[in-house]
């Protein structure tokens, strides 16, 4: 992938992460696992309404932070974790490159 395209696609993850909400949903969903939860799961644990939940996710799914499965009648969402260590690799792969000895630079710093 060109740089550029790495740079367009970070800044709309981060963008779209930059809600407190889609935030939050994000993180249920990270923490949910890879079986990820339901719409109504979703909506009861962060006591937000149907209609916000769906624009939050929408955007998120615009951006390949999350995916929707259906399910019979139950609209499952899953964090996309490719996505995701992708975007934390893009924001740390240069860790360091500067200070002359990113051999000893953890991620920490």
């Amino acid at each position: 992938m060109d740089t550029n395209t790495e740079l367009e696609q970070a800044a709309s993850a981060l963008e779209s992460l930059g809600n407190p909400t889609r935030l939050s949903v994000f993180r249920a969903l990270v923490r949910a696992g890879p079986h990820g939860l339901s719409v109504g799961e979703l909506q009861s644990r962060l006591e937000i309404p149907g209609s916000t939940l769906s624009h939050h996710v929408a955007h998120l799914v615009r951006n390949d932070l999350l995916s929707r499965t259906r399910e019979g009648r139950v609209l499952r969402c899953r964090a996309n974790y490719a996505s995701m260590d992708a975007l934390m690799d893009y924001l740390t792969r240069e860790c360091c490159q500067e200070s002359g000895d990113s051999s000893s630079c953890d991620t920490s710093c």
